[in-house]
């Protein structure tokens, strides 16, 4: 049985924490025995593990500039301190801090995985947890495979940092029968009104999300006659702000912010459309959920999102882009005609093939098999 070690810097809201607890739930233990290390404790993905997945907390909560106090520290330094126990293979799951970490193991005989989540863009975005883009690009090249979320944050990440070892793409790893069981459950937090069209989306209420762009595009739907009501589920700083353009709009009522919601599935599989908004995103666990749920999809230009949906809108309408006027455009054909959203649900039923948890798990333990024989 091989130990493998994964480091993450917290299990709180966030897709990459979700997938996480999905993907060492699901492994099969007569060949690992797993352990996850959050380097901050508290998150809410915590209570999610299984019982035979061991939790190491480093620290109870997070301290304000903690990535800042890291780097007075070397990496190897911080792989002693942090990791005690010798292991097989350790992923860093998450960019940043905890590759810095794992990248400061000094043992010839464990493996080292770095797991990149996001585009990053350029360099000076990429190497702002390490004290600079030399550090980063040593740090990165430590590590004996990346493994990368989409083709497209693959590009990203070999464009920013050039390194030797073997760089992949493995899907994230998705409860696929939990997640359609769990929409089932009734909602009773409030009543969907039959005759509105229900938009919903899904994550932390941050910047790169972009929340407040759907809420005024949101706004111009109704302005123009359209009976729509979107969700959005989740919490996170810009939470005022976005309801302060929705009441500035007049259309508080028609914007419902539902906060987090453990369950949020019998939300979205009540729902006619799933929005992504974001400026950025790796591979968006939330609109693989919706389509898992047979929900359409309209998302911005980010990554991964013509993997998923196909570059000719095959499975779900990608806009040229990030911007709010071509969201717009995109949210309106899909709300002005039913049609369309009968046929991208059906076409979201089709494309959830492809996430099934049997299928990504397996991809995951056939790369840790393969590093421990020395294969490429």
């Amino acid at each position: 049985m091989k130990k493998i070690l994964f480091v993450i810097h917290d299990l709180h809201y966030g897709g990459a924490e979700k997938v996480l607890v999905n993907l060492v739930n699901n492994m099969d233990r007569k060949k690992f025995d797993i352990t996850v290390m959050a380097l901050f404790g508290g998150g809410v993905n915590e209570q999610f593990l299984a019982e035979n997945v061991r939790l190491i907390i480093c620290h109870k909560k997070a301290v304000r500039g903690n990535s800042k106090i890291m780097k007075l520290f070397s990496p190897q330094f911080l792989f002693t301190h942090y990791i005690k126990d010798k292991y097989d293979i350790i992923v860093s799951y998450l960019e940043g801090p905890s590759a810095r970490i794992v990248s400061g193991c000094q043992d010839k005989d464990t493996k080292l995985v770095s797991w990149i989540h996001v585009e990053q863009h350029d360099r000076k975005t990429a190497y702002r947890a390490f004290r600079n883009y030399e550090e980063a690009l040593t740090c990165y090249r430590r590590f004996d495979r990346t493994v990368c979320v989409s083709e497209y944050v693959k590009n990203d990440f070999q464009s920013i940092f050039p390194v030797e070892n073997p760089v992949s793409v493995l899907y994230n790893t998705n409860e696929t029968e939990k997640i359609r069981e769990a929409a089932k459950e009734p909602v009773n937090e409030l009543e969907f009104k039959k005759d509105e069209i229900k938009l919903v989306g899904l994550g932390k209420l941050m910047a790169n999300k972009g929340f407040d762009k759907l809420a005024r595009i949101h706004a111009r739907l109704i302005r123009e006659g359209y009976k729509v009501h979107t969700y959005i589920l989740g919490e996170g700083p810009e939470r005022n702000k976005i309801k302060k353009i929705a009441e500035e709009n007049g259309c508080a009522d028609t914007f419902t912010l539902l906060g987090y919601q453990t369950n949020p599935y019998k939300y979205v599989a009540k729902c006619d459309v799933f929005v992504c908004s974001s400026v950025a995103e790796g591979f968006s666990t939330a609109a693989t959920e919706a389509l898992i749920l047979g929900v359409p999809v309209v998302t911005t230009r980010v990554s991964g999102m013509e993997e998923m949906l196909g570059k000719n809108n095959e499975f779900g309408i990608v806009v040229n882009g990030t911007d709010e006027d071509k969201l717009y455009d995109g949210l309106k054909v899909m709300v002005s005609l039913q049609k369309t959203r009968e046929k991208y649900r059906d076409k979201a039923r089709e494309r959830s093939k492809i996430f099934l948890k049997e299928n990504t798990v397996l991809e995951v333990e056939k790369m840790f098999e393969s590093m421990m024989k020395n294969e490429a």
